[in-house]
C-alpha cells in the first residue's frame, strides 16, 4: 500500500473519530438541556399549582364535582372526599385508578411504583405523554393530576413495595389507608401485598391480569374465590391458599376465555436463552423478562371497574354484584335434571359436577347451545358415553327432548353414538371436549 493511501486512511480515521466525538458531545448537551427543561417545566407546574390552590375555594371544588354530587349525594361525596387510598403500581391499570380517584374527589392518595415511563407505556397509560418518557411513573401522575385537582393531597413514592418496607409505606405513623388498590403484575409481590393487607385487616381491591384480554363484555368484579379464566389470579389464589387465605379479597378480572388464536405471552428469542442467565434480563430480581401483549383500552377498563366499585361501595350507592350471568336457578335446575338421569341409569344421585361446573359447561364450553340441534332453550346436561365416568369430559349440553332420546338410544339402548348422530354432530362434540381440556388448566 502506498504512503499516499496510508496517509488518506489515517486522515479519514482521525476525521471520523473527531466527528463521532462531536456528535456524542452534541447528544449529551441535548440530553442535559432536555432534562433541565423538563425539570424547569416541572418546577413551573408545581409553582402554578401552588398558586392555584390558594385561589380554589370550596364552591369551585363542588362545582367541579357537581356530577358526582348529583349522582352520589352530599353524604356519599363527604365519605369519598374523606378517603385515604394507597395505589400500588402506577402502570396501565394503576394510572387509570389514580386518575379517576383524583377526578372523583378522593381527598388523599399515595401512589407507589419504582418504574419509569417508557415509549411502550404510552399505549395504555392514563396521562403520560412523550415528554414524560424517562420520568418516574408516580411523579408523572402527580404532575398531571394536580393540574386537574390541585386540592387533592397526592404523595408520589418512587420505590418498589416489598414486605420489608410494607409497614413504613402503608401503616406508618398510624395513617391507616381506607383502601389499598393492588395494580401489581409481579406474582410474588402481588401475593405479599394481598396477604399483608388481609392479615392487617386493610381493605384491598386487586386487579387481575389485563394482558392478552380483549373482550369488554367479560369484565367482572367479585371475591377472589369466583375469579376464572385468569392465569395471574389462578397463581395468586393457589399461593394465598397456602397462607390460609381463600376469600375476603375483591378482584376485578376478565372472564374472557383463552384461545390459541389470541395473543399470548411473547417468548424470548432463542439467542437470549443461548446466552444463559435469563433472570439478569429483568429490571429487578425475580421480575418477568417476557413481554406481555396488552390491548391499550383493557387496563383502563380494569382500573375504571375498580374505582366505580369503590366509589359506589363507599358512598353506599345500591349495587348488586352479579357473578357470571346470574342464572343460578337455571343451573340448579340443570344439575337436578342430571342427578335425575344418574338415578334412572342406576348410578345413584351423587353427581361429581358442581354448580360452577354446570355454569362453565353451559356458558363456556358449549356456548349456551346444543351441539345436536343448535337450540338454546329447554336445555339440560346428559352423560355422553355410557362406559365412561361422568365428568366435564363426558357430559354434553342438549335439549330435554334430546336427553330423553339419547338415554333411549345410547345410554339404555346400547347403540354407539356413531350410529345415532351425524359426523358433523360428533365432530362438534369432540371439538368442545378438546376445548374444555384446554380451558380447564386456567380454571
Amino acid at each position: 500500500m502506498s504512503d499516499n493511501n496510508l496517509r488518506t486512511i489515517g486522515i479519514t480515521a482521525i476525521a471520523t473519530a473527531a466527528l463521532t466525538s462531536v456528535c456524542f458531545e452534541l447528544y449529551h448537551q441535548y440530553q442535559a438541556r432536555n432534562t433541565k427543561e423538563q425539570f424547569t417545566d416541572s418546577k413551573r407546574s408545581l409553582k402554578r399549582i401552588n398558586e392555584t390552590i390558594k385561589d380554589y375555594d370550596e364552591d369551585l371544588i363542588q362545582e367541579q364535582l357537581a356530577r358526582n354530587y348529583a349522582f352520589l349525594g352530599d353524604e356519599g361525596m363527604a365519605k369519598i372526599r374523606d378517603l385515604y387510598v394507597v395505589v400500588v403500581g402506577a402502570g396501565g391499570v394503576g394510572s387509570w385508578v389514580t386518575t379517576m380517584l383524583v377526578r372523583s374527589g378522593v381527598g388523599k392518595i399515595k401512589v407507589i411504583d419504582f418504574d419509569q415511563v417508557t415509549l411502550s407505556s404510552l399505549n395504555r397509560h392514563a396521562v403520560a405523554n412523550l415528554r414524560d418518557v424517562g420520568i418516574s411513573k408516580v411523579d408523572t401522575l402527580k404532575n398531571h393530576l394536580l393540574e386537574i385537582a390541585p386540592w387533592v393531597e397526592i404523595e408520589a413514592v418512587n420505590e418498589l413495595w416489598t414486605m420489608d418496607n410494607a409497614q413504613r409505606l402503608l401503616l406508618e405513623d398510624g395513617a391507616r389507608p381506607d383502601y389499598v388498590i393492588d395494580c401489581i403484575d409481579n406474582i410474588d409481590t402481588k401475593v405479599d401485598l394481598l396477604a399483608y393487607c388481609h392479615d392487617n385487616e386493610v381493605p384491598v381491591i386487586s386487579s387481575g391480569g389485563a394482558a392478552c384480554k380483549s373482550d369488554p363484555t367479560r369484565m367482572n368484579i367479585g371475591d377472589i374465590r369466583v375469579t376464572e379464566e385468569d392465569a395471574l389470579m389462578k397463581s395468586v389464589r393457589r399461593r394465598l391458599k397456602k397462607r390460609g387465605i381463600a376469600t375476603g379479597i375483591t378482584v376485578a378480572f376478565s372472564a374472557e376465555k383463552p384461545d390459541p388464536r389470541k395473543a399470548n405471552l411473547l417468548p424470548l428469542p432463542d439467542d437470549e436463552y443461548e446466552k444463559g442467565k435469563i433472570d439478569e434480563l429483568s429490571a429487578l430480581q425475580n421480575f418477568r423478562v417476557r413481554i406481555l401483549p396488552v390491548l391499550g383500552p383493557m387496563p383502563g377498563m380494569f382500573g375504571l371497574t375498580i374505582v366505580s366499585h369503590l366509589l359506589a361501595s363507599v358512598a353506599g350507592y345500591p349495587i348488586e354484584v352479579i357473578e357470571g350471568k346470574n342464572r343460578m336457578k337455571v343451573y340448579d335446575s340443570v344439575l337436578m335434571t342430571l342427578a335425575g338421569q344418574q338415578t334412572r341409569l342406576g348410578k345413584g344421585q351423587v353427581v361429581p359436577i358442581s354448580m360452577r361446573d354446570v355454569e362453565y359447561i353451559i356458558e363456556e364450553v358449549f356456548r349456551g347451545k346444543s351441539p345436536i340441534s343448535g337450540y338454546s332453550t329447554r336445555l339440560t346436561l346428559s352423560r355422553w358415553l355410557p362406559d365412561r365416568e361422568l365428568s366435564t369430559q363426558n357430559v354434553v349440553l342438549m335439549t330435554k327432548e334430546e336427553q330423553k332420546y339419547h338415554e333411549q338410544e345410547v345410554l339404555n339402548g346400547g347403540k354407539r353414538v356413531e350410529d345415532v348422530y351425524s359426523k358433523e354432530v360428533l365432530d362438534l362434540v369432540e371439538k368442545r371436549f378438546k376445548e374444555e381440556e384446554y380451558y380447564s388448566q386456567f380454571r
